[in-house]
């Protein structure tokens, strides 16, 4: 008896892994609509390129990347924070936009990663900007711990499942399992509540991820707002600039999906404004 419920209970975790308990697992969140977003990341993403006068090279990026990092405010930032900033495409979009007086920490806490940051820095921004921005390697999650409310913006385009990246390599299809998504999330709310912590009062933060799944998403703004406060932030919904992609609203953001947007994303971004 002992045995039979074994195998069956191994068997029953089988399904939840891998190819098939992926499809499972999305399909529960989006019905038929998974069908729909499978097709898409099939197809090339709807990559665009973003090139500024002076730079040595242009750089490629998925048009709602491009899109989300134009929604973070930095008019009259001085102090601007892209947290976790590597390949380095958001890092050009806000350094291109600041003002001359503002100053991008642009960081990673890879050190691999964080030279090739550096590398698209120089690169992919004339020099007139680039010297603007610092490129540093730390561990966002605990920066808080040696500053606070120093920043007017924040990026935190923050490490998640990334699924459209795990459906296309059949290595990653095959490891993936519902514990990939307690991972990341622990690791999102980390980075989230120290950017929190770190951004000026009356300063801004966009939070975004490529994820699906609202517990790396909404439910992770929901978390910040249970910690801190209902009273500590507003959700901004008015500011955000015109674009062709189509915004899906969530209850704390919105979706950017490619099978609604010609290929772009996914993206879902959350903008707040600390009280």
């Amino acid at each position: 008896m002992a045995n039979k419920a074994g195998k069956k209970n191994k068997g029953t975790n089988d399904s939840n892994r891998g190819e098939q308990g992926f499809n499972i697992f999305y399909q529960a969140l989006y019905g038929s609509r998974w069908e729909n977003l499978k097709q898409a990341f099939a197809m090339p993403a709807d990559s665009v390129e973003f090139k500024l006068e002076g730079a040595q090279k242009p750089y490629y990026l998925d048009s709602a990347s491009l899109y989300a990092a134009q929604c973070l405010p930095l008019e009259g930032a001085v102090d601007i924070l892209d947290l976790c900033a590597a390949p380095g495409g958001k890092t050009l979009v806000l350094a291109s936009r600041m003002g001359r007086d503002a100053v991008l920490s642009s960081n990673e806490r890879s050190a691999q990663r964080k030279h090739r940051l550096s590398v698209v820095v120089e690169e992919c921004l004339p020099p007139d900007i680039s010297e603007r921005v610092r490129v540093s390697c730390s561990d966002g999650a605990t920066w808080c711990t040696r500053q606070t409310e120093c920043f007017d913006s924040i990026l935190l385009d923050a490490p998640c499942s990334s699924e459209r990246h795990v459906f296309a390599d059949p290595k990653y299809l095959e490891q993936w399992s519902p514990s990939r998504i307690k991972t990341v999330t622990t690791e999102q709310w980390s980075l989230l509540s120290s950017a929190f912590r770190l951004l000026r009062r009356g300063g801004w933060l966009l939070y975004s991820t490529c994820a699906l799944c609202p517990q790396e998403n909404d439910l992770m703004i929901a978390r910040l707002e249970k910690k801190f406060g209902s009273e500590s932030f507003v959700i901004e919904r008015q500011m955000l600039p015109p674009t062709t992609l189509k915004l899906e609203q969530t209850q704390y953001g919105y979706h950017i999906l490619p099978d609604a947007s010609n290929g772009a994303g996914p993206i879902y971004f959350s903008l707040i404004k600390k009280q």
